[in-house]
């Protein structure tokens, strides 16, 4: 009984730690006791909605790259262009580097190849990453002479814990197979039928037909809405922003920087939802802006079927084509 005993206990706190740790969660992972509950979209994942259900598609590679292009590629982005969906593959480029919003990275320019800077955002977080300087690519003279200095233990552990989202890592622990699907399922379709409710981070547009973040839509989200009001003073201190960090990474050393804005997918799915602010179009058409811009905006209103995935807030294959389409029209790589 007491090996019984200090057996559940073992096995709580292994969940409790995958709940908390970083570490921990990714043995889980990888021992197959945790399944990605993202594979069947980010939407599906908080809305638990059936008829929302669908396995995230494997896009083909474009095997562009190459180790005598003349350009080397810079992308400062969000999920959108993470290496799940994007690679260097994608490009015709001898080198390609991509840093998160909200992380650093060291670089080191080539003079002797053509330097170009994305700098790529999802609409609701334009406003945010456009508020603070943006300096995710430290540009060096001499990387060799840069000291790697290793972070301390007490930096390691407080990186690798999480304290606010443990409640949602450890629901993942917990119920990320599909046995847990079932009863989620259940739970959110009565709840919808009998209530019309669904979970407070989702929404559904007027016709149900499709899902979206309640973040896109919620006009109290003033800074992340599609539907928030937006000044056009507050459009031309973005606009300056944006003229400001590309001068200024142009004197580091890149020889050119562009501007990628993705719609969210409220904003091209349901405009008419309340009064859409057309963040996308207002900076991109501004008078003040200098820096070329990626648009995909029309491109993805006038796009049949939908370039998004039912199940998730990112880009199909289809959407994800037309976006790099753009970028070889625009910046030639």
């Amino acid at each position: 009984m007491r090996f019984f005993r200090y057996t559940i206990l073992l096995f709580a706190l292994v969940l409790w730690g995958g709940g908390l740790s970083s570490t921990i969660s990714h043995w889980l992972y990888e021992i197959g006791f945790i399944a990605d509950d993202y594979r069947f979209g980010d939407l599906y994942r908080l809305s638990a909605l059936p008829q929302f259900k669908m396995a995230q598609p494997d896009c083909a590679p474009s095997h562009r790259s190459s180790d005598t292009a003349s350009t080397q590629l810079y992308l400062i982005g969000d999920s959108f262009t993470e290496p799940q969906r994007l690679s260097e593959s994608d490009f015709q480029v001898s080198l390609f580097q991509r840093v998160a919003w909200y992380n650093q990275q060291r670089i080191q320019l080539n003079p002797d190849k053509r330097n170009v800077l994305i700098i790529e955002t999802v609409e609701r977080h334009f406003r945010e990453h456009l508020a603070i300087p943006i300096i995710e690519f430290i540009v060096e003279k001499d990387t060799t002479q840069l000291g790697q200095t290793k972070p301390s233990l007490r930096k390691r552990i407080s990186d690798d814990l999480h304290r606010t989202d443990i409640e949602e890592r450890l629901e993942s622990t917990l119920f990320s197979q599909n046995w847990a699907f079932w009863f989620k399922e259940l739970k959110a379709s009565l709840t919808l039928n009998w209530f019309n409710r669904t979970n407070s981070k989702v929404s559904l547009s007027k016709d149900k037909q499709n899902l979206f973040l309640k973040m896109d839509t919620d006009t109290t989200q003033k800074l992340l809405s599609s539907f928030s009001e937006l000044s056009d003073q507050e459009v031309n201190t973005l606009v300056d922003s944006v003229n400001a960090v590309a001068s200024r990474y142009r004197q580091l050393g890149f020889d050119e920087v562009y501007l990628s804005i993705i719609p969210n997918k409220a904003s091209i799915l349901e405009t008419n939802r309340s009064d859409y602010n057309h963040l996308i179009e207002r900076v991109q058409n501004n008078p003040k802006l200098v820096v070329p811009y990626i648009d995909t905006y029309d491109l993805f209103k006038r796009a049949t079927p939908s370039p998004y995935l039912k199940s998730d807030t990112h880009w199909n294959c289809e959407g994800r084509a037309i976006w790099l389409e753009q970028i070889r029209q625009k910046v030639r790589i």
